[in-house]
């Protein structure tokens, strides 16, 4: 008889093996950190015995489940913002609450808040990427999970790192501290393509094969993705990270949504391994990946939940069994991604995913003890049918809950018994979590009431000037004004400018908030192409500070920020009570009258259709200086043979309000 540590025998045991065998009654046995043999029961006791040995009463006992993609410190942000697009989340609430709360504190009592879920739903092994990512990995470690921890590297400074260089730094540092862990493989995490340059992408991968480690991205997770790389870099995801080194390592790509039978090839030859994530695909509405035709091809797919900001849980039997009902539905054929398959995904296949499929991901012997204990006797998974072995599969993935899970065990310490974990004091957990929630609550009830702040919190924003002193007058033809303005001896062209601009303006219910106006301007050269497009948000000030003689108005201080999303995304993160838009041609002259600078405009207003207009402005910064430009102004509108008795003071929009008022 062979001795060992822990025998466990009355099982239906479920290797998830490459011939998926299974005993049933069966047993498993545990020396050490690894599992010694796994065999029919009758074999097990004649030839084993053990310090304990534990009657599993005929629960399935089977590999630990692998969640192949998750952000697990966002527990903390779980419920904070739903029902929104992805990039109004991610962009709008996600990030800026994170620059504003993730720390080391932060992440540790997220992660063992994920980890009290995770054990729970029988989830023995994760792959995370996020912040100050060597903190989760010592929170995992102490609660005794396994995990793959893939430390974020982006081209937009981060809670833990001002800018790409320092989070290469930390990842080479987090690297060096945790390779050959028994329990955490450390993992290089460029965000996303859109995320990251050409020079990071590179980096990482070259880094990533330096170090022998796996590299954790987001691909193609979104149709808007995907035309935004075909727009800007000519080619689709796949084929742009392809260019710069990704698939030449040890890649784990998250979602792959929207990706054709080409790219799934050229993953496959890659050895890269996927992570599904089906709840977080339906919530967030990014599609439906094409995980048959992958499975087809022989990618190995494993399952994700996501994070639990974005999912909202940590559920691996709901999203099982969501993989293969959404599979079925897509496809129109009940036969697709049937229950063994979908639990090989979250076992074995999702251990190949994740590169370690030497370590885990079945109950063979030499591997490492990463097992569960389910309960099939409730009532929702009643009667059981003997007729047919899958049926165990199929009772697993359609009918059993997180519930059933009774036993956890990770590389050969048990993590819960009976329902019970051993490891983490989940009151304390749920008591602390509560506090966050109190503080992120009061940041986003005070960020709500400002249209500032919440400009500041999506970032750019900069006050770029405190008052613009501006005038302008109807004219009949802009050409006769642009042969005026050339030819006068008294004024210095300093440069020009054309422009075609498309302005939407957001009025909000309180008028103090001021407006908002997203621009694109479109630089048109001398043969009327467009040579590029820059966008921009203006939040500017109630409209009227002070009126000077003659109709030259000061205007109240504006902020500026780079407009980096749509127009869409602003209308739902900013949430306007209304909006108005102007359309026009612009000839912008920047000129020298009487030693000072001015900005001459002569505007075409195409929507509405209002005409011509002639506009000066300047900038200015005291009362003093905006009183002498005021004069100024009005002596340039009559040197340029206008009437300063015609001028009109007004912003475009306030003229455009008025016009369809009337």
């Amino acid at each position: 008889m062979k001795t060992s540590d822990i025998l466990l025998h009355n099982a239906i045991v479920l290797t998830m093996d490459e011939n998926y065998n299974l005993y049933e009654p069966g047993a498993v046995v545990i020396t050490g950190d690894h599992i010694a043999a796994v065999g029919s029961e009758d074999y097990i006791l004649k030839n084993y015995t053990a310090k304990e040995v534990i009657n599993c009463e005929g629960r399935v006992l089977l590999p630990g489940l692998i969640n192949a993609h998750t952000h697990v410190p966002m527990t903390l942000l779980r419920g904070l913002a739903d029902d929104l697009r992805l990039d109004v989340w991610l962009m709008g609430y996600m990030m800026p609450v994170e620059r504003e709360f993730v720390s080391p504190e932060f992440v540790r009592l997220g992660t063992k808040l994920a980890c009290a879920e995770m054990i729970r739903s029988g989830i023995t092994c994760f792959a995370d990427m996020y912040y100050f990512e060597n903190d989760i990995a010592e929170a995992t470690a102490e609660v005794g999970m396994r995990a793959l921890c893939a430390q974020s590297v982006m081209k937009f400074p981060s809670p833990d790192a001002s800018s790409y260089e320092e989070s290469l730094e930390l990842a080479k540092v987090f690297i060096n501290n945790w390779k050959d862990h028994p329990l955490i493989v450390p993992v290089l995490g460029p965000h996303a393509p859109y995320t990251c340059t050409p020079e990071i992408l590179q980096a990482c991968s070259a880094l990533a094969n330096e170090y022998d480690v796996p590299l954790h991205i987001h691909l193609a997770e979104t149709t808007h993705e995907v035309e935004t790389s075909r727009e800007e870099e000519g080619m689709p995801v796949i084929p742009y990270v392809k260019k710069h080194g990704i698939l030449n390592t040890k890649l784990i790509g998250a979602h792959c949504v929207h990706i054709d039978e080409g790219e799934i090839r050229s993953m496959q030859h890659a050895h890269a391994g996927i992570a599904h994530n089906p709840s977080s695909n339906l919530k967030l509405a990014s599609g439906f990946a094409p995980v048959a035709k992958m499975l087809e091809l022989g990618l190995n797919v494993g399952i994700g939940t996501d994070g639990p900001a974005s999912n909202n849980d940590l559920d691996m039997i709901e999203e099982m069994r969501l993989a293969s009902f959404i599979a079925k539905c897509v496809s129109g054929d009940p036969t697709a991604l049937p229950a063994r398959q979908a639990l090989t995904m979250a076992t074995c296949m999702g251990a190949k995913a994740l590169h370690i499929d030497d370590i885990t991901g079945s109950l063979e012997p030499g591997k490492r003890a990463d097992l569960i204990l389910m309960d099939l006797s409730p009532i929702h998974n009643s009667p059981r049918f003997k007729r047919d072995p899958n049926g165990t599969y199929a009772q697993i993935v359609f009918a059993s809950k997180s519930t059933d899970v009774t036993d956890v065990m990770v590389n050969g310490n048990w993590l819960m018994k009976e329902k019970q974990l051993t490891t983490l004091n989940e009151q304390e957990l749920l008591s602390q979590g509560e506090v966050f929630a109190q503080k992120i609550d009061h940041f986003l009830v005070d960020r709500e009431q400002s249209v500032l702040s919440k400009l500041i919190a999506i970032g750019g924003a900069m006050e770029e000037e405190s008052f613009e002193i501006q005038s302008k007058v109807r004219i009949k033809d802009p050409d006769v004004m642009i042969e005026t303005l050339l030819n006068g001896k008294e004024i210095k062209i300093i440069r020009t400018r054309h422009y075609h601009e498309y302005d939407t303006y957001f009025a909000f219910t309180e008028n103090s908030q001021g407006r908002l106006r997203y621009r694109e301007d479109e630089f048109i050269n001398l043969t009327g192409d467009v040579t590029k497009v820059r966008s921009r948000l203006t939040l500017i000030g109630q409209t009227r500070e002070e009126t000077f003689p003659q109709d030259v108005m000061l205007s109240r201080s504006r902020y500026y920020a780079p407009a980096t999303h749509s127009l869409r995304f602003y209308r739902e993160y900013f949430q306007p009570a209304n909006e108005i838009d102007i359309e026009k041609d612009r000839k912008r002259f920047l000129v020298t009258y009487k030693d000072v600078d001015f900005f001459i405009n002569i505007d075409t207003m195409a929507k509405p259709a209002l005409g011509h207009f002639l506009e000066i402005k300047s900038r200015t910064w005291s009362r003093k200086d905006a009183e002498i430009k005021s004069r100024l102004v009005t002596d340039l509108i009559n040197y340029l043979g206008l009437s300063s008795a015609e001028l009109e003071s007004n912003d475009y929009i306030k003229i455009v309000e008025q016009h369809i008022s009337n």
